[in-house]
C-alpha cells in the first residue's frame, strides 16, 4: 500500500472503536489457540496469515473498509484514475498480440477493474473476459457494487475465480498483491540460522528466537546470508509464499504478460546491511507503524517485494523477464503526459490531475518506491512501459 506518513509509535494511532475492539479481541483469541495448539508459538508467516485472512476475522475477510479515505491506505487506482488508463494501454498492447482475457488477482475495492475495462473499450482492445481471484467475499462484494458504474455489457465480462486457471493467455495483474503474503521473519546469528517467532505475553504478543522448524526456511536463510553478507544482529524478512506464486504462474501462463505491480527493492537493496530491521509495516486510518502485534486483525500487516526473488522465480517456472522500472517510468511511458490534460481546458480540472499525476510519480509519494516487474512468455515486441527506463540489470 503507499507508504503514508509514519507515526512515532502505535500509540499515536486514533483509538480503534468499541466494536472494532470487540472485533480485535475475537482475533486474538484466534490467534491464541492457534499458538497453544502448536505448543507455545509460531512462526510469522502463521501469525500474519492469521491475523490477514482467517475466516470471518482476518483483516481481509471481516467487513471493515480498508481502502479509501475510510479505510486505512489508498492504492494508485483509488488515487486517480489516469493510473488505470495508463496501465490499460499497456494491457491494450499485449492483448492485440496474445487476444485472450484480462485476470486481475486480488482486486480490492474494484475500481481498478472499472477503469481498465472503461478504457480499454475506448482503445477498442477489450479483453475476452476480465476474471477476478478474490479470496475476500467482503471485496468481492465490493467489486460488485463498483461494476454497477459500467455499462451491462461490460460488467457482463466479469468472472470471478476461486483458483488460478489450469492455462491461460492475455494479461495477469497483480496490483499490490505480493505485498500482503505472509512472510517468514529471521534474525543473523554467529551461529546457525535464526528465525523468529510468535509467542503470546501477558501483555500481548511478542517475539522468540528459534530453529527454523522448516528446513526451506533454514536453507533460505543461509542462502541469503551468503549472499549479500548480512552481518550477526541483522533481522529482515523471507517470502517463501511470494516466489511460490510467481513460479506458478509459469505453470498457467501460456501466452501473454503479467504485470507485478508493489513497493521494494532489487535483493541488494532490499537487504542492505543499513536496512537492519527489514521491511515489516502496518497500516491503520492512513498512519503507518512497525509493530505488527499492536491490533491484529484491525490493521494492514505487510513487506517489501524482493523483486530479484520474484525474477528468479519467474526464470525457474519458465517466464522471461520482459521489464522492470518504478512506477513512474511506466505510467509516463504508457502517455500519462497526454492523459492528464483537461480535454476542456477547465483551470481547476488541471490543478487536479496535476496533483493526482504529482502523487502517482514524484519519489516522495508513489513514483519511485512502487515498482513494475513484467514477467511472461510468447511476446513478440518489447513492452513499451519500459521505453523510457529499463532497470532489469539491477535485478
Amino acid at each position: 500500500m503507499p507508504p503514508p506518513r509514519e507515526s512515532g509509535t502505535p500509540f499515536d494511532l486514533p483509538p480503534p472503536e468499541p466494536e472494532a475492539l470487540a472485533h480485535g479481541e475475537r482475533v486474538k483469541a484466534h490467534i491464541d489457540d492457534a499458538i497453544a495448539a502448536a505448543g507455545g508459538r509460531i512462526d510469522f508467516a502463521h501469525f500474519m496469515q492469521l491475523a490477514l485472512y482467517a475466516p470471518g476475522l482476518g483483516y481481509y475477510s471481516a467487513g471493515a473498509h480498508k481502502l479509501g479515505a475510510a479505510g486505512d491506505f489508498i492504492t494508485a487506482p483509488e488515487a486517480s484514475p489516469l493510473f488505470g488508463r495508463c496501465l490499460a494501454r499497456q494491457c491494450a498492447q499485449v492483448l492485440v498480440q496474445t487476444g485472450g482475457s484480462l485476470l486481475e488477482f486480488g482486486a480490492g475495492s474494484g475500481v481498478l477493474a472499472v477503469e481498465l475495462l472503461a478504457e480499454l473499450e475506448r482503445l477498442d482492445a477489450l479483453p475476452e473476459a476480465y476474471l477476478i481471484l478474490e479470496v475476500s467475499a467482503d471485496l468481492r462484494e465490493r467489486q460488485l457494487a463498483a461494476l454497477h458504474t459500467l455499462s451491462p455489457a461490460l460488467a457482463g465480462r466479469v468472472r470471478w475465480l476461486d483458483a488460478p486457471p489450469d492455462h491461460f493467455h492475455g494479461v495477469v495483474i497483480a496490483n499490490e498483491l505480493l505485498d500482503a503474503i505472509p512472510v517468514h521473519r529471521f534474525r543473523i546469528t554467529d551461529a546457525d540460522p535464526c528465525e523468529l517467532f510468535v509467542v503470546r505475553r501477558d501483555d500481548g504478543y511478542d517475539w522468540e528466537p528459534g530453529q527454523p522448524a522448516d528446513d526451506r526456511v533454514r536453507t533460505a536463510i543461509g542462502e541469503l546470508q551468503q549472499r549479500y553478507h548480512l552481518p550477526p544482529g541483522y533481522e529482515s524478512e523471507l517470502n517463501l509464499d511470494a516466489a511460490e506464486w510467481v513460479r506458478d504462474l509459469g505453470r498457467f501462463l501460456d501466452n501473454g504478460v503479467a504485470f507485478l505491480i508493489d513497493y521494494g527493492y532489487p535483493g541488494s537493496a532490499f537487504y542492505h546491511p543499513a536496512r537492519t530491521g527489514g521491511t515489516l509495516m502496518c497500516h491503520y486510518r492512513h498512519r503507518a507503524h512497525p509493530n505488527p502485534f499492536h491490533l491484529p486483525g484491525l490493521e494492514d500487516i505487510t513487506a517489501h517485494v524482493d523483486f530479484t526473488a520474484a525474477a528468479e522465480a519467474a526464470l525457474e517456472g519458465g517466464l522471461s523477464v520482459l521489464g522492470f522500472t518504478n512506477q513512474a517510468n511506466f505510467l509516463l511511458a504508457n502517455g500519462l503526459a497526454e492523459l492528464a490534460v483537461s480535454p476542456s481546458g477547465d483551470v481547476e480540472e488541471q490543478f487536479r490531475l496535476a496533483a493526482q499525476v504529482k502523487r502517482l510519480t514524484m519519489p516522495g509519494e508513489m513514483g519511485e518506491r512502487f515498482r513494475v516487474l513484467a514477467l511472461g512468455r510468447g511476446l513478440g515486441e518489447p513492452l513499451r512501459g519500459f521505453a523510457l527506463r529499463d532497470e532489469r540489470g539491477r535485478l
